[in-house]
């Protein structure tokens, strides 16, 4: 059952520690399998790793994650090779796709050389919830911020553009995340966007933002626009899902 709309769930959050888990799932994914409407099954929710490398460890812990949280899990591998000879098959199948952190610049090259990009805006179209985390909600948008290049934070201005705003993550923990991000904007490299603080998420209904929501009470989304050649930032107060901290 997917989506009425194609629906994008941007976050910096959805994991937590676990308290029989390494980590477990925390609202924000669990609102991300809301979103799809699935109902009298359990959610099907295809994790895509190639961010972070496709970490066997990781993906087991993942999946240990979404069993304990009554969810299917599945993963699209792209290292050493596609684990499937059919992705676009495998992720119209599924009511989520959650797309893990790490390197948004090695994620989009391995994607656009597998033909992944060009899937996966049609399994948007189709209605399947795509969603992540950090490099995982930076790949939806024009561009943002990113440390893929190193411990200083450089610009990405290449990123799928299904959504037409800038991105900025991990908002109130890194500090190089805020100035760069005006600064992009202030000059107009990059289109005004949306932040999120360390556990909140943005959800966009098609490419327009519909709402944030915040699996931490407390933090914020923000909305950052350009005025003259500067950035101007109004916050957002995201509605709390249940079970957040």
């Amino acid at each position: 059952m997917p989506a009425t709309e194609p629906t994008i769930l941007a976050t910096s959050g959805g994991l937590r520690p676990g308290s029989r888990t390494m980590f477990e799932f925390a609202p924000l994914i669990e609102y991300a399998a809301e979103l799809s409407g699935v109902t009298g099954r359990a959610p099907r929710i295809c994790h895509i790793g190639t961010a972070g490398g496709d970490q066997q460890s990781f993906n087991a812990l993942f999946t240990e994650a979404g069993e304990a949280a009554g969810m299917t899990v599945t993963h699209l591998n792209l290292f050493p090779m596609p684990n499937t000879a059919d992705p676009a098959s495998l992720l119209l199948g599924q009511d989520v796709v959650w797309v893990g952190g790490g390197s948004v610049a090695n994620l989009l090259a391995v994607w656009r050389l597998h033909g992944l990009d060009q899937v996966l805006h049609e399994v948007w179209q189709a209605g399947v919830v795509l969603g992540g985390v950090s490099a995982g909600a930076l790949c939806w948008h024009v561009g943002g911020t990113t440390d893929s290049f190193g411990p200083d934070l450089r610009p990405v201005t290449n990123a799928l553009g299904f959504l037409p705003h800038a991105c900025g993550v991990h908002y109130d923990s890194e500090s190089q995340r805020r100035p760069l991000l005006h600064k992009l904007i202030g000059s107009g490299e990059l289109p005004a966007g949306y932040a999120t603080d360390d556990g909140v998420g943005i959800l966009y209904r098609g490419t327009e933002f519909a709402e944030a929501v915040s699996e931490v009470r407390g933090k914020g989304a923000y909305r950052v626009t350009r005025e003259g050649d500067r950035a101007a930032e109004a916050r957002i107060e995201p509605r709390v899902l249940p079970g957040a901290a």
